[in-house]
């Protein structure tokens, strides 16, 4: 069964922010709210939102609690996470999905927000892999294109030609997020059914050898065998060791998708880069891969 998308946003909605991983402040939030207000939109702050426990946003309880606080709200279209870094994992089973499946929202983030996006796919929902608040003033683009995806414009992507690109088409569910989380998730309730989907997967500050050794244990557990297809966002600021590793991010991600036959974009504008451009996570697209670069549509 396909996953459904949740209501579009129009003026006069609710949407919520709220910080599942690392600590935010006032003035780092401050840019976003007047963002999304100047679009007609009621902003909700989480009530636990501006605490700090070292690198957290508040401990897991109170993060846990501004979570089921945002899946339960009565009234709120979208839920925005703050900021990414790590912490979404250590609260995820604190809480029930109940009032969500009944009232679901977009959940809109990226990086860690990847627990989340996975999560609710499983239980049949789309979301938003996008932009967050913490850096709404420094992202143009990927700020406009959020919107549009909230508001239901009609969006398509056209890829420029990489070199490491596989010809080909795929229609299938658009699913994924960060390679990190993918790996983390693996074995757990909130891990993807790959079948028959499009996979994108994008990282950050990732020494190479441990990204050849997640693409080899997401490749040992059988993850690839049935994708429909493979779209690599950015693979930004990646570390060597004193002995280099030999290959950069892309051609180790290339090495190990070889033995498949589903197209394969590289250069996706989404992941910790300035562009960053929306996509639903969860909707039906088709990937067609050409001579001439890449289309994606949501179909």
């Amino acid at each position: 069964m396909a996953a459904k998308a949740p209501s579009r946003l129009k003026e006069g909605d609710t949407v919520l922010i709220i910080a599942t991983a690392r600590k935010v402040s006032r003035d780092e939030i401050a840019p976003a709210i007047s963002i999304l207000e100047a679009w007609g939109l009621r902003v909700e702050e989480g009530p636990s939102l501006y605490l700090s426990s070292d690198q957290f946003a508040g401990n897991d309880d109170s993060r846990a609690s501004d979570l089921q606080w945002a899946l339960d709200h009565p009234e709120a279209k979208a839920i925005l996470i703050g900021r990414g870094g790590y912490g979404t994992l250590r609260i995820i089973d604190k809480v029930n999905f109940g009032a969500f499946e009944k009232n679901p929202k977009w959940i809109v983030g990226f990086s860690d927000v990847t627990i989340l996006q996975n999560h609710v796919h499983n239980l049949g929902f789309q979301s938003i892999h996008g932009t967050m608040p913490f850096i709404f003033s420094n992202n143009g683009n990927a700020v406009r294109s959020l919107r549009d995806l909230l508001f239901g414009k009609k969006v398509t992507y056209d890829v420029p030609l990489h070199p490491s690109n596989r010809a080909g088409a795929a229609t299938g569910e658009l699913v994924g997020g960060n390679l990190s989380i993918l790996y983390a998730l693996t074995g757990s309730a909130s891990e993807l059914d790959y079948k028959g989907k499009i996979l994108f997967f994008e990282d950050l500050d990732e020494y190479l050898y441990h990204v050849d050794r997640m693409m080899l244990s997401l490749k040992r557990a059988g993850r690839f065998e049935k994708l429909a297809g493979v779209v690599v966002g950015g693979l930004s600021g990646m570390r060597d060791n004193s002995i280099p590793f030999g290959k950069t991010a892309e051609e180790i991600v290339s090495e190990h998708l070889l033995d498949y036959p589903f197209p394969v974009c590289f250069g996706f504008p989404a992941g910790h880069i300035e562009e960053n451009i929306a996509f639903y996570h969860g909707a039906q697209a088709r990937l067609t891969v050409g001579k001439n670069g890449t289309h994606i549509e949501f179909v």
